[in-house]
């Protein structure tokens, strides 16, 4: 070989060296638009109603379901009012008046009827209770001289020293004297009344509620209410109701009230029911009889729970119970294990749970505490429970 055939084969192989890195970047270059075109049509060029489900589908959700099934529930509507003595006895000053001059109880206290509570200056009074008892004795004392003259004068009437018409006169003598004694034992007897009158006393047995009366203080029949009595300690609860819910009351009605601030109940009954609707708040009074209490306090604020009846209805916990824009529901299972949403009217809610009155028939197999985690129609495992009762 010369060297001029050395030096073209010499070139010919750099043309090639050259060449050789175009030609892998082309191919490497086609590769990428294939892949990207595949990748495009995998991605969007297909139907996608036709594309297959690439996730997983895990096991059915297990829920608790529990079969309610019916139970008498007690009807009972939830009112609020102020508490108050069933009967409030104001007492006051009956009499003349005068200086207070002693005041024997205090609020809180109970007393008997008839119990003095406070007492009032007599000295005057008694001064003229002397003078009308002297009174009185004259004319007793002038009654005895009438009727000795009459029988002297009756004695001497048959020998005639003295005429009939003397004997009238002593007669009538007598008769008169008689009755003064009675108008001055009258007098007496008035003056007594009015001055047991200036003590303030019970009317009846029962509680001292306020005592507005201290000694030294100058009262009349004027000066109002000096003491509140609750008779009998009675107390009660006007508890406002609304038109509907006061329908449903009657009289004898039991009823649960819880005093505001405290977490003991007194049972009581309803005794009255208002005949009357207010015609600006739409609400009546349903009165409640309590017996006396210490945690009973008259002007305090209370809740109560009056039963209306009974209804026999499913009860379910309040777990079992949703509820949204559109109203009360709960999920069941049907026989196919597919959690439905069920509609459902609810009625009082107790400390047992809630109770169903439209929506069920109680032999439902109602989803217990999943049901805000599952969808209509979605398969479930249903795991049985039995309600307490």
């Amino acid at each position: 070989m010369n060297y001029e055939t050395s030096v073209r084969a010499d070139a010919d192989v750099a043309v090639i060296d050259r060449r050789a890195p175009r030609r892998r970047a082309l191919i490497i270059g086609a590769l990428v638009v294939v892949a990207a075109l595949a990748l495009a049509f995998f991605l969007f060029g297909r139907d996608k109603k036709a594309a297959p489900v690439t996730a997983k589908t895990g096991p059915a959700p297990e829920v608790t379901v529990v079969t309610p099934g019916r139970q008498p529930v007690a009807g009972t509507v939830t009112a609020t009012g102020n508490l108050a003595a069933r009967v409030e006895m104001p007492v006051g000053e009956p009499g003349a008046g005068g200086l207070v001059t002693r005041v024997l109880v205090e609020p809180g206290q109970w007393v008997q009827a008839g119990q003095i509570l406070a007492t009032v200056d007599r000295q005057v009074q008694v001064q003229n209770l002397a003078q009308l008892a002297a009174q009185v004795n004259v004319a007793r004392a002038d009654a005895v001289l009438a009727q000795q003259e009459l029988e002297r004068a009756q004695t001497l009437v048959g020998r005639g020293f003295i005429s009939k018409a003397d004997v009238d006169r002593r007669t009538a003598t007598r008769d008169a004297a008689n009755a003064r004694i009675k108008v001055a034992q009258a007098a007496l007897n008035e003056a007594r009344e009015r001055t047991g009158q200036l003590d303030v006393r019970a009317p009846a047995a029962g509680l001292v509620l306020t005592r507005q009366v201290e000694p030294g203080q100058i009262v009349s029949s004027a000066s109002g209410t000096l003491f509140r009595i609750a008779k009998g300690g009675e107390m009660e609860l006007r508890a406002q109701l609304s038109e509907t819910d006061l329908a449903a009351v009657r009289v004898g009605s039991l009823a649960k009230v819880t005093p505001v601030g405290s977490d003991q109940s007194y049972s009581g009954q309803v005794w009255q029911v208002s005949p009357v609707i207010d015609p600006a708040t739409r609400q009546g009074v349903a009165r409640i009889a309590l017996s006396y209490k210490p945690g009973l306090r008259p002007g305090g604020f209370a809740q109560a729970e009056l039963v209306t009846g009974e209804v026999n209805a499913p009860l379910l916990p309040e777990s079992a119970v949703l509820s949204d824009q559109t109203g009360n529901y709960v999920y069941i299972v049907d026989g196919a294990n597919k959690a439905q949403r069920r509609p459902v009217r609810t009625g009082q809610v107790t400390d047992k749970g809630v109770t169903i009155l439209d929506g069920l028939t109680g032999q439902e197999k109602v989803v217990l505490s999943a049901g805000a985690f599952l969808n209509p129609g979605e398969t479930v495992r249903p795991r049985n429970r039995a309600l307490a009762r």
